[in-house]
């Protein structure tokens, strides 16, 4: 792993970085990978530039890390690695990330509200502002940013369904400075996604619940049944809503008129049944006969632009 350190100005801010390059990103888009490190070692007190080519070595920078405030270069994927990594650290609570969002696979950081160019980013990255985000924990210690989707229906970009929302539609962050984001637009976006993505041909060779007929599923919010193993479903969505709680939609299997969605809110959502598989952001997991996801308020920190 190469590592590279710079220094700014004396005037510049007063934070010092670690800059982390997903390799993916160098292979994907170099020219914005280097504009994007020139803006940030200009306007940093000092920069320490990793370049990882493996997964342990991702880890190890961040682990060795220090004072400095990690900035990831990458796409969806390597800002999942990075919130799974701290998460599994138990460092998440004192810890803000900062992402640069670059790559091919790019719906979750713009649902998330990051900017897309790579200057506008990194800028972001030097006068934004952290905020404090709900983050949705499983029983087996897997993180979720944006939306679990059963069945795992394959998105365009390679991600799950919540992370497909329009740019600058973020989700709602807990605690003061959540200010401007609105928790009504994220969820409706959402849900809208995961209703569409749910209606679309499953990936070939991943084998669903739907793709041999209706899931019977059991799904509980808080300890109460929201749908029963009796009540054949087509799809179930989880996401972090507001206050610390998570959002769920069953759609029930529709004969003829359409069946109206079942929603509910609560701290603890899990799903039981015949084995099956889910899409938890950019990763598809199982089969599970039973998976529980709880909400932990504001546990993690996300630089977005001020304002």
């Amino acid at each position: 792993m190469a590592e590279v350190a710079t220094s700014a100005r004396s005037s510049a801010t007063p934070d010092q970085l670690l800059v982390v390059i997903d390799p993916v990103a160098r292979r994907a888009d170099g020219e914005s990978v280097r504009i994007a490190k020139d803006v940030l070692s200009a306007g940093a007190a000092s920069t320490k530039v990793c370049l990882p080519d493996s997964p342990e070595e991702f880890a190890r920078a961040l682990r060795r890390r220090g004072s400095r405030r990690p900035v990831v270069i990458g796409d969806d994927r390597a800002l999942l690695r990075a919130v799974g990594l701290l998460h599994r650290q138990r460092e998440l609570a004192g810890c803000a990330l900062s992402v640069v969002p670059v790559g091919s696979a790019l719906g979750l950081t713009r649902s998330l509200g990051l900017p897309s160019g790579a200057v506008a980013a990194a800028r972001a990255v030097l006068d934004g502002a952290e905020r404090r985000l709900d983050l949705l924990v499983d029983d087996s210690d897997g993180v979720v940013l944006g939306a679990v989707g059963i069945p795992p229906v394959a998105a365009h970009d390679g991600v799950g369904p919540g992370s497909g929302a329009g740019a600058g539609a973020g989700p709602p962050a807990s605690g003061s400075g959540a200010g401007s984001v609105s928790a009504y637009s994220w969820l409706r976006t959402c849900q809208s996604l995961v209703r569409t993505l749910a209606s679309s041909r499953p990936a070939r060779g991943v084998a669903t619940p739907g793709s041999s007929g209706p899931a019977r599923l059991r799904v509980e919010v808080d300890g109460v049944t929201l749908v029963d193993l009796d009540q054949p479903v087509e799809a179930v969505s989880v996401m972090p809503g507001a206050g610390g709680l998570a959002v769920v939609e069953v759609r029930p299997l529709s004969v003829g008129a359409e069946a109206s969605p079942l929603t509910a809110s609560g701290r603890t959502v899990t799903v039981s049944g015949a084995h099956f598989r889910y899409r938890a952001d950019a990763v598809v997991s199982g089969p599970v006969g039973t998976r529980t996801w709880t909400v932990r308020e504001g546990a993690w920190g996300l630089t977005l632009p001020a304002g």
